[in-house]
């Protein structure tokens, strides 16, 4: 497995530094870097990463205030990079996974990277070990409904709500898309689109970059693409699937 990462660094040489350490450890994949916080904002809106690998001083918006700027359930493991030391409590108070001084140490960055393993790996353990085939969802301020897993077809963000599509009708609930996919098990839902989460035996039909559940096409993330095609239909993507 490896995890989805982007740099935002305005510096080309930290940016080559990082680069190179993510393609010597062999972990990561590297979607997309960015030289400034600004630039990625729309990426991260239409695209899921695990790690961004963020300098602070930055213009237009630093890296602190960026990261104050995105919905703590939504965001990636944040990683920061900075050659500033005294940042270094403001940045843990903001619940980075760790700071990296630079010059950086390949060391450090080892380090750094296996946090976000160790963190993902505890996620997952966490999911296996629970047999539950329900969940109960808050409806309004007194009402908790039970739904099954095989009965949940998509999940859709509405921002701060989501829109679970059930056999047995539509639920809006006050969360979002990724603490309530981060109940579902990993092994019958996937998600397909910073918008989307789907059930994958509900899956009727792949075609391009969506797919089709119940009559309804749903659009397929670029970045989320490779690991659709792989989960879905076992198979690596290749150039007839785009």
């Amino acid at each position: 497995m490896k995890l989805k990462c982007i740099i935002v660094d305005d510096e080309p040489l930290a940016v080559n530094v990082i680069k190179k350490y993510v393609s010597e450890l062999g972990k990561l994949e590297l979607v997309e870097t960015f030289n400034s916080a600004v630039a990625c904002i729309k990426f991260l809106e239409e695209n899921h990463v695990d790690i961004i690998f963020l300098d602070i001083n930055m213009p237009l918006l630093d890296g602190l205030n960026f990261v104050q700027s995105l919905n703590p359930a939504e965001r990636p493991m944040i990683i920061l990079t900075t050659a500033h030391v005294e940042y270094a409590i403001k940045g843990y108070e903001l619940d980075v996974l760790d700071y990296l001084v630079k010059p950086i140490p390949f060391h450090r960055f080892v380090m750094a990277v296996n946090k976000a393993f160790k963190l993902v790996d505890n996620k997952g353990l966490k999911e296996e070990t629970s047999d539950k085939d329900f969940l109960f969802i808050k409806v309004d301020k007194k009402k908790l409904q039970k739904i099954y897993f095989s009965e949940i077809s998509v999940i859709e963000s509405l921002k701060d709500y989501i829109k679970i599509i059930t056999d047995k009708g539509k639920f809006i609930v006050h969360q979002t898309l990724s603490s309530f996919t981060d109940e579902l098990p990993s092994d019958k839902f996937l998600r397909i689109h910073r918008s989307y989460t789907i059930s994958i035996d509900k899956v009727e039909m792949i075609e391009g970059n969506s797919l089709g559940i119940n009559g309804m096409r749903y659009t397929i993330g670029r970045s989320y693409l490779n690991d659709v095609k792989k989960t879905i239909l076992d198979t690596e993507i290749n150039e007839n699937f785009n």
